[in-house]
């Protein structure tokens, strides 16, 4: 067993939130990384892979367990929390504590993605752009393709799932919209949020200043036909 001091990169700890996985109290663990920069990224001080934790597992479990009986999730957040490399000992814990375990993710490894998912209860799973347009977004070639094979993971599992788009008019056309949502149709996906782009923590003073994206009524439409479940995150 891994030391618990150097079980899991602790960048922060959120203790209470109601917003972080649908109809629970949950806590949010924010994991130092991520290999990608996106340019909306509003953690971007959670993207250096070699920084150490701010707080030890040890005592973050410790802070959890003080909330059992109170808080009814855990959320592994980010950064990229896949990177962990002892991601599902941490969550066996947490679980242990008689709590839910979520994560929010890119999907950006796959391979570990499937190796967690028997411990997961919810996945709230970032969808970029269109798989072929992942570029734009995160700026490393072929990006799309790990999210891609996540995404199918998460719907073969039957694990309860939010697929979700963050939309800023510099980055995402109504086109591309389009195109994720026919794509995640194709899937079979029945649950997509599309998030308005917030600036609050964002460092890129150019997207900063472009105002909000107007989505037009046919695309709202369009939307609200193809998911069971569809809704706008302000």
């Amino acid at each position: 067993m891994t030391m618990g001091c150097d079980l899991i990169q602790v960048a922060g700890l959120v203790p209470f939130t109601t917003i972080d996985y649908p109809g629970c109290l949950s806590a949010v663990i924010f994991c130092q990384g991520c290999p990608w920069a996106c340019g909306y990224c509003h953690n971007p001080h959670l993207q250096p892979i070699s920084l150490k934790g701010s707080l030890s597992w040890d005592k973050t479990l410790s802070l959890l367990g003080e909330r059992r009986g109170f808080l009814d999730a855990v959320v592994f957040s980010g950064g990229e929390p896949l990177l962990q490399r002892n991601l599902g000992e941490g969550m066996q814990q947490i679980k242990d504590l008689g709590m839910k375990v979520g994560i929010h993710t890119a999907g950006i490894y796959p391979r570990k993605l499937k190796e967690i998912l028997k411990y997961l209860d919810w996945v709230g799973m970032d969808i970029k752009a269109p798989f072929h347009s992942y570029e734009k977004i995160t700026r490393v070639r072929q990006s799309g393709k790990g999210p891609k094979e996540s995404a199918a993971l998460i719907l073969q599992s039957g694990v309860d799932y939010e697929f979700r788009t963050t939309v800023h008019p510099d980055l995402l056309s109504s086109e591309d919209l389009y195109g994720v949502a026919q794509e995640l149709k194709e899937m079979k996906a029945d649950t997509f949020v599309l998030q308005k782009f917030r600036s609050n923590g964002c460092g890129d003073a150019d997207l900063n200043k472009t105002g909000s994206f107007s989505m037009d009524f046919q695309l709202i439409q369009y939307l609200q036909e193809s998911f069971v479940n569809f809704m706008i995150r302000e």
